[in-house]
């Protein structure tokens, strides 16, 4: 029996799970359009390598990665590409992204698909088929598969599945484990294989025993331990699910890789027995649709599926309904369009009315209770961080660790002055990273110019060095062969060279000089001073010394 340890806080809000895990997983009809985002993963976005007017097979790429940290995206059905534009996605910031408009022709052709046998194949081919099937964790995070399966120099002791699912409302995790654990575990296989742990541990919550069953007959002779924790919410958060297997702590601003304990998501692990297994990438997903609606339940249904029409599946929202959310009820967001289509990262759709989620009071001032703090999983000081947030005491936020924050709303949950805590947190974090990418910009630039300046000092010294060496060597030339003729030749050649450009400057010199006055006669300029010297010299001796005529 394994030992399993506590991490600090969590809290037990009312779970709602039983709501849509009644019914099995259903298959949701083909759409009629499907809208692909180009974004959805963690990291750059793919590149679209169609264009309007194609005609494209399912399974299809038409998005490929475009760097390290990078997913491919495909076509979930065959059909039409009808439009390459901006459209509205499920993301907490509203905006809209690129999208590929598919118009389905209903044949649903597939791709030839070709399995891969991974036992045989290079490790790194088989990351490039995770890379190219756009396998990413399908968790949360969308974190690309095959970079998280790259850890490097790290040794892997310890590899953890995560199917603890433990946000409320959220049971798409919960049902694939319980109609398809084997092929969970084949995916496992695949990851194991990569990265050789000595050990393969999955965590389930223990409200989930139909899961627990499935997973424990799956594993049979396989090595690989199932290990049922308690229910406390985030205990599917990776960290704590970490602390609670294995008793390590992840240090503050490092990766779970530095500590020798990869974790990755139940769902990544089945995607991943499709794509190699099968020559499947990533076109559907299971989601949950539940909330006030007639029929919750879990679907199966296309990437790229109108959320609406998930929605009418699930016997359509009721009157009520005030909006919609993405994700759980700790840490989603809201959704303002159900035009905007389901991604990889979208794991639960829930419709929102007061009776089900009581509107929050406003928010009052701090009381100083440290009930967040108490409640905070990471072990972080919340109250503090709310000040330095509210305060744009940005250095301070960092200091106490603003960053380790997973923003699972545990604070927000015990707060009794209703504060939006996390919400706070966000625009901290997001404020910095600005910040910080400015800073960023800002001494790349410098390096820029300075090392435009050592370039330019430095071509001028080769310059100058160059020009010195072929006067030395000129000068070496001439003093070790003085009768060379050509060295003569060269020589005399300048030197005339030289005579005929001054000979040229003196001629310019002359033309601009004034011409000289002539000579005066005798009898010219007799009255002018100093006409003395045409005199006979028996007159000169006689003339007056200043040559002015008598009063």
């Amino acid at each position: 029996m394994r030992t399993l340890h506590k991490f600090h806080g969590g809290v037990h809000p009312p779970d709602h799970k039983t709501e849509s895990s009644r019914l099995p997983i259903a298959a949701a009809p083909l759409p009629q359009r499907l809208i692909v985002p180009l974004r959805q993963h963690i990291g750059t976005p793919a590149t679209p390598i169609v264009k309007v007017g194609d005609h494209v097979l399912k399974g299809q790429m038409i998005g490929a990665a475009d760097d390290f940290i990078s997913a491919a995206v495909h076509a979930p059905t065959s059909g039409i590409i009808s439009a390459i534009e901006i459209h509205a996605v499920p993301h907490p910031s509203s905006l809209p992204d690129l999208c590929i408009t598919i118009v389905s022709d209903g044949d649903e052709r597939w791709i030839e698909r070709q399995p891969l046998d991974y036992r045989t194949a290079d490790p790194d081919a088989v990351r490039a088929r995770l890379r190219d099937a756009g396998i990413v964790g399908l968790g949360g995070a969308v974190f690309p598969t095959h970079v998280k399966l790259s850890p490097g120099q790290q040794k892997i002791k310890t590899l953890i599945l995560n199917g603890a699912e433990c946000e409320p409302w959220i049971t798409s995790d919960d049902l694939l484990m319980r109609e398809r654990a084997a092929e969970i575990v084949a995916g496992i296989k695949i990851m194991a294989h990569l990265i050789q742990p000595e050990e393969v541990l999955i965590g389930i919550e223990d409200n989930k025993p139909e899961a627990i069953a499935a997973m424990q007959a799956a594993c049979q002779s396989t090595g690989f331990e199932v290990v049922t924790v308690p229910v406390l919410y985030p205990s599917g958060g990776e960290k704590q699910l970490i602390k609670m297997l294995t008793g390590k702590e992840v240090p503050s601003g490092q990766r779970t890789v530095n500590i020798g304990v990869l974790c990755s998501n139940t769902g990544t692990a089945y995607t991943m027995h499709r794509a190699v297994d099968h020559g499947e990438p990533v076109i559907s997903r299971i989601v949950t649709v539940t909330g006030n609606v007639t029929k919750p339940q879990n679907f199966e249904a296309l990437l790229g599926t109108p959320l609406g029409e998930l929605v009418q599946l699930a016997g359509g929202a009721r009157p009520d309904t005030s909006h919609y959310l993405i994700g759980g009820p700790m840490m989603g967001f809201g959704l303002n369009n159900l035009d905007a289509p389901l991604t990889k990262a979208t794991n639960c759709l829930i419709a929102v009315s007061p009776a089900l989620f009581p509107p929050k009071p406003a928010a009052m001032p701090c009381i100083r209770c440290t009930q967040c703090a108490q409640a905070c999983p990471c072990n972080l000081q919340p109250q503090e961080l709310f000040w330095f947030s509210q305060s744009k005491n940005f250095d301070k936020a960092r200091a106490y660790n603003l960053f380790d924050c997973i923003e699972c709303g545990c604070c927000d949950y015990v707060c009794p002055s209703h504060i939006p805590l996390v919400s706070f947190f966000r625009f901290a974090k997001s404020e910095i990273a600005t910040q910080d990418r400015e800073i960023m910009a800002a001494e790349q630039a410098k390096q820029r110019f300075e090392f435009k300046q050592m370039r330019e000092k430095r071509e001028r010294a080769e310059k100058a060095a160059r020009m010195a060496e072929k006067t030395a060597a000129a000068r070496a030339a001439a003093a070790a062969n003085p009768d060379d003729p050509v060295a003569a030749a060269k020589k005399a050649a300048i030197q005339a060279a030289v005579e005929r450009a001054k000979a040229k400057k003196a001629e310019a010199v002359a033309a601009l000089s004034p011409s000289p006055q002539p000579s005066p006669t005798r009898g010219e300029g007799a009255n002018e001073k100093g006409a003395c010297f045409d005199l006979p010299p028996s007159e000169q001796s006689t003339a007056p010394e200043n040559n002015t005529e008598p009063s």
